[in-house]
């Protein structure tokens, strides 16, 4: 039984975008040249036999989400030779602008050379006419943000806080020593598979540190985030000055997501992009239940039962088997009350000097996930 068990209680031509069909420069342009990069060939178990550019084998099940600004539709599909469940991103490219274009390509290239099993995988990628899929693992309890809208409303423990953030950590340690900056990081991006595993996706907003070979120490490249990241983007990268932003830019963001999963509810959702920044910049230390950063509308996030938001539903369904979750156990914690060592986290993570931030290293050492911890199986 796992952790999240017990708290929830017409055919076309299709060309494949596989790593070997990318130039050697174009590859390397997106590599870090570090001893620390540790690539490996892909999984012999279930992404060697769900490696099919058919799109004929496979079966489309229920749509779940919806990504990159609305322009990716997720599905939960099964891959019929083997009958494994399968998630599958399908991007109509055309409607895609040159930089979404590239963004795109960044995320493919990266997820075949990125071997690390807090970061999410692409199993196949290829395209139909212009729709671009993306084969992936079924991840069985969605993201972070699913499971608070379907089963968290007010917020989760802090002991499955605790679980999902040490994995989201890892996965981003792993990019950071690589000199990358995920610039992303929010509960939407961080998946959780039937057996526990947290992975974090959203790989389309990385940016390396690596140009021309050389390791830089800060960044100045300021895309045109849309408005639904900014939440949790870090004062340095919203106020975009001449100062730049590094990899503490993502511990920031780990922050905000701390306060998203304590409370149910995205801080700042509401203000304005100026109102935010200034509050970021000027305003006291953040708590995960400092009122005056959510949302005060009275349109509070809903628990959902049917679950097809989420692809969860009441039965989970697994390679293992089915995870059947009992309405009666669907329920927060009766009480709103942290541990001083989850306030410590928060208030280093959204510390307004970035260097007064740990690193993702440094935060995997930190008493809060130093406190009893419960695996999820």
């Amino acid at each position: 039984m796992s952790l999240l068990d017990c708290f929830c209680t017409s055919r076309t031509q299709v060309e494949s975008l596989r790593p070997e069909k990318q130039s050697e420069t174009s590859i390397h342009q997106y590599l870090v040249d570090e001893p620390t990069l540790s690539w490996s060939p892909p999984s012999t178990r279930a992404s060697e036999v769900v490696c099919s550019t058919n799109v004929s084998h496979y079966e489309l099940q229920v749509e779940i989400g919806r990504g990159f600004d609305n322009l990716t539709s997720v599905h939960l599909a099964r891959h019929t030779p083997t009958g494994t469940l399968v998630t599958i991103k399908i991007t109509n490219l055309e409607n895609c602008n040159e930089e979404r274009l590239k963004a795109l390509q960044k995320a493919v290239i990266l997820s075949h050379f990125f071997r690390h099993p807090n970061i999410t995988t692409y199993w196949t990628v290829f395209t139909v006419g212009s729709w671009l899929w993306v084969i992936s693992p079924f991840m069985a309890y969605g993201s972070a943000s699913q499971l608070l809208r379907t089963y968290f409303p007010e917020g989760m423990s802090e002991t499955l806080i605790r679980n999902i953030l040490f994995g989201a950590v890892r996965g981003l340690n792993y990019l950071h020593q690589n000199g990358c900056i995920h610039r992303s990081i929010k509960a939407s991006h961080i998946l959780i598979s039937g057996d526990g595993l947290v992975t974090l996706s959203g790989l389309s907003h990385l940016h390396s540190l690596v140009k021309h070979g050389q390791r830089h120490t800060a960044v100045y490249d300021f895309p045109q985030f849309s408005t639904s990241v900014q939440p949790w983007l870090s004062p340095e990268l919203l106020r975009q000055d001449l100062h730049g932003y590094n990899v503490k830019s993502d511990i920031y963001s780990v922050g905000i997501t701390a306060c998203e999963l304590a409370s149910g509810q995205v801080p700042f959702q509401d203000m304005h992009r100026t109102q935010m920044l200034l509050q970021k910049l000027k305003g006291p230390p953040y708590s995960p239940l400092d009122i005056s950063i959510f949302p005060q509308s009275e349109s509070r996030m809903k628990n959902s039962r049917s679950g097809v938001d989420s692809g969860i539903g009441e039965s989970v369904l697994v390679s293992s088997g089915t995870h059947t979750v009992n309405s009666d156990r669907l329920h927060t914690p009766s009480s709103k009350t942290f541990s001083p060592a989850f306030f410590s986290l928060v208030q280093l993570c959204l510390q307004q000097d970035p260097e007064k931030r740990p690193s993702a290293s440094s935060l995997l050492s930190h008493v809060f996930f130093k406190q009893p911890y419960f695996e999820f199986l």
